[in-house]
């Protein structure tokens, strides 16, 4: 995408945040379609985010969120981008408001892994056990204590899960195009999950989204060095979290979805290592953690299954609608499975 940068520059300029051109700007790429570019500002580097080039209604406040969240966490144990100031004027960069943001030194493992870590199983296997320990140190923050005992409504948090997705898979009815959902057994699944539903938790920050193509590595071992795209982050149950990330680890048939390299590479820990190294860090009760790997399987299922309807009228690409349709059907069968275990 390319905008003007000098409303950007100017204020800057506002904030006391160097002076003189931006420099060397360049896109990230990633998994999101916000936008991200890195530049340069009298010898020191920023990243600058804010929401997609076609703004959608709810952009803005997404784009907000995560800067409240990113500040919330600056004096916490949680790997993240470092806050560096936002900007909450719509005026200044056609409608959108951004943010900026210390760069990371690290890698995404869903893009590539560099050649220590592709040749040392070790290390990969020492990967997934920091993906775990950096989900348990956030799940111990005391969101009231930071700043954010309003960010969210926990009251009915897990009441509110099974008929908030049941609604969004009946919206894609909208799309002419869109047959209807052909993704298994949505209704026994969600029968199954307000029948189960932990009666105790406690609530803490949610990331949304936690699975291995959503953090950054470090380059020269297996440290994770930053939770990246926090975009759908709430105060919820954090276990949600874990089971996201168990729901998403190694999933059979889709072994490109969240973090292809580094899952194609092998030596990883097993779902159950995960699960163990999470208990040996955190306070949480883990007696029900294959509920919430069945809630998101359910819940992450129709989030792609959107992208597949919204492909079939054409506001997406074919073949990525195809591919995560493909996934959904991996996700609702590991959910049935786990189901017929318990």
């Amino acid at each position: 995408m390319a905008f003007d940068l000098a409303p950007v520059a100017r204020w800057m300029d506002g904030q006391g945040l160097g002076s003189g051109p931006l420099e060397s700007v360049a896109p990230i790429s990633g998994g999101t379609q916000n936008v991200m570019l890195r530049f340069e500002r009298a010898g020191r580097p920023y990243v600058l985010r804010r929401g997609p080039e076609h703004l959608r209604p709810r952009s803005n406040d997404v784009i907000r969120r995560e800067c409240r969240v990113l500040g919330s966490l600056r004096d916490t144990a949680v790997q993240h981008p470092a806050l560096i100031a936002a900007c909450d004027d719509e005026s200044v960069l056609d409608g959108a408001v951004f943010y900026l943001m210390e760069p990371i030194d690290g890698f995404n493992a869903s893009v590539a892994l560099p050649a220590l870590h592709q040749g040392d199983a070790a290390i990969r296997h020492e990967m997934g056990l920091r993906l775990v320990d950096a989900l348990a140190t956030l799940g111990e923050v005391d969101h009231v204590a930071v700043g954010l005992g309003d960010f969210g409504k926990p009251d009915g948090f897990l009441e509110r899960q099974v008929p908030r997705w049941l609604a969004e898979l009946a919206s894609y009815d909208a799309f002419p195009e869109y047959p209807g959902p052909d993704i298994g057994p949505v209704d026994e699944i969600a029968q199954w999950l307000d029948a189960h539903r932990p009666t105790s938790w406690r609530p803490g920050i949610l990331h949304g989204d936690f699975h291995a193509a959503n953090v950054m590595f470090s380059r020269t071992g297996p440290d994770v060095v930053a939770v990246v795209d926090w975009e759908m982050c709430t105060i919820g149950d954090p276990l949600l979290d874990l089971g996201w990330l168990l729901a998403t680890w190694q999933l059979p048939g889709a072994p490109d979805e969240f973090a292809g390299p580094l899952t194609r590479a092998g030596g990883l820990p097993s779902g159950r290592e995960l699960m163990e190294r999470y208990a040996e860090r955190s306070t949480r009760d883990l007696s029900s953690i294959d509920w919430y790997v069945v809630l998101a399987c359910f819940k992450l299922g129709i989030i792609l299954e959107g992208s597949h309807a919204r492909a079939l009228a054409g506001l997406a690409p074919r073949d990525i609608g195809d591919r995560l349709h493909q996934t959904t059907l991996r996700l609702y069968e590991r959910a049935h499975e786990l189901i017929q275990q318990t």
